[in-house]
């Protein structure tokens, strides 16, 4: 029998390209559903033989929309190759620096790129279902969208010169301190943009309890969840250990960064150029986890700020207390840490060595060699990890993007939401847009290395197992 297949290619409204074929049996079902990421980046094998202070620069490339998250993973890495710890002050500046890209991160998927869905609806026509539409239906509300991602944006610029690909962090701390006119200027903006996160999260809340049978089966599923936490199980974005829980909420590991490949590798299929990273000790799939917004909640106990942990007990209710497993929910995280890291801001600003000039310290002669950097980035857990030889060229380079963590999960909830809404007599857009939606929960991040030029239409063909093409839609 031949198989019928649709292919729904570009994935619309992520950062990237990405397909999804989804194969029907002779009555129209979903049989299977593949997300494809066809792009090659081959960063680990062309920085071989680089400098390693060169990584800073150089991964950053990677993506132009989170820069930032391998700008400061880097720098951890490049940390420990040079044996050299950064001074407080340096610290400070490098997560206020982050807080700045989780804010314009988080603020554009929600706005831009979420927000669409649920304002309009998975069927609207998306002519309108998409940022310009949001514009002309509330456009205050899309101004304060713009508003809060330009603050994110500006406080990379501040620290690192430019708001894409910023030069600010070196081996062992920063290449500059912070001026007391930058650290007022993000200062006097913070209360408002609290106001905007807060509004936000009235919609996402909103529109989620509105449709809570929804939200609690689309792309709702048990997995194992990975995040960064501090020592007494709070939420941290830039430094601490990795923890893991299981589909119950049981600890399965907490360790250190550096020791990560002790508990995490990485599966193929062929039919991606995505690798599937996995626990190592339960295997493949049973170890397969989430990570981003809804990763971090479900394995944290606590935030360190006010506001955002009231949120967070919140969240916790949805479940019982146990890991929140409906995709949807990723959106109300995603706001959440939003609000946390307008809170952190403040207390970063408020903090007597954020001014101090003391921001770097140099590497001895002898390297270390070799240095692990891992942050939680928007989408994520990211880990660098570089070898060198003594002359401090890279031997070795080991990459796994948080995107990448998702896989598995992206790929399991096109395929529930495939199941569960798409007919292959009966094609509508809204049901094809339905398993972006599942896809768009996550915020992949596919834009590595890939430059696209010109149009990018979406054609999706049935064709019968016989040839004979049954429906086509073209948008």
């Amino acid at each position: 029998m031949v198989a019928r297949k649709l292919t729904i290619e570009p994935v619309t409204r992520i950062e990237g390209h990405a397909r999804v074929t989804i194969h029907l049996n002779e009555e129209g079902k979903v049989e299977e559903t593949y997300f494809h990421v066809d792009e090659f980046r081959g960063v680990e094998k062309f920085s071989e033989g680089r400098p390693y202070f060169e990584m800073v620069q150089i991964t950053q490339r990677i993506c132009g929309i989170c820069p930032v998250s391998h700008h400061l993973a880097s720098a951890k890495a490049c940390d420990g190759v040079a044996g050299v710890e950064p001074p407080r002050p340096a610290k400070l500046l490098r997560e206020l620096m982050h807080m700045g890209q989780y804010v314009q991160s988080h603020g554009m998927h929600f706005f831009h790129l979420a927000a669409p869905d649920l304002i309009f609806g998975f069927d609207a026509d998306p002519a309108k279902r998409n940022v310009i539409g949001i514009i002309e239906a509330n456009p205050t509300l899309a101004l304060k969208a713009v508003n809060l991602r330009r603050y994110g944006q500006q406080i990379i610029e501040r620290l690192g010169g430019k708001r894409v690909h910023p030069y600010f962090t070196v081996p062992g701390g920063v290449n500059a301190p912070l001026k007391p006119q930058d650290r007022d200027a993000i200062a006097a903006e913070r209360e408002t943009m609290i106001g905007i996160a807060k509004e936000a999260i009235s919609i996402a809340k909103g529109w989620l309890e509105a449709n809570k049978d929804l939200a609690d089966s689309f792309a709702s599923f048990p997995s194992n969840y990975m995040g960064l936490v501090d020592k007494e199980g709070g939420l941290q974005l830039y430094d601490g250990e990795i923890r893991v829980k299981d589909a119950q909420g049981n600890l399965l590991a907490q360790f250190k960064p550096a020791d990560y490949l002790e508990y995490v590798a990485e599966h193929v299929e062929r039919w991606s150029f995505l690798k599937f990273p996995y626990y190592r000790k339960l295997g493949w799939p049973q170890g397969a986890y989430r990570v981003g917004p809804l990763g971090r909640l479900n394995v944290v106990d606590k935030i360190g700020t006010p506001m955002a942990n009231e949120e967070l007990k919140l969240f916790k209710q949805i479940n019982n207390g146990k890991p929140v497993e409906g995709s949807l929910y990723y959106h109300y995280a995603r706001l959440i840490e939003v609000l946390y890291a307008l809170e952190r801001i403040g207390e970063l600003l408020d903090d007597p060595d954020i001014m101090s000039t003391d921001i770097r310290a140099y590497p001895s002669v002898e390297l270390a060699r070799h240095g692990v950097g891992v942050i939680e980035a928007p989408r994520g857990t990211l880990f660098h990890d570089y070898d060198t030889d003594e002359n401090g060229l890279l031997t070795r380079v080991n990459l796994i993007v948080a995107t990448g963590n998702n896989n598995w999960a992206m790929n399991k909830s096109a395929g529930m939401v495939a199941k569960q809404f798409v007919d292959g007599k009966r094609l509508t857009e809204g049901m094809l847009n339905r398993v972006e939606v599942a896809i768009r929960c996550y915020d992949p991040c596919l834009s590595c290395s890939t430059h696209a030029f010109g149009q990018m239409p979406m054609e999706v063909t049935l064709v019968a197992a016989d040839g004979t093409i049954l429906d086509r839609l073209v948008r």
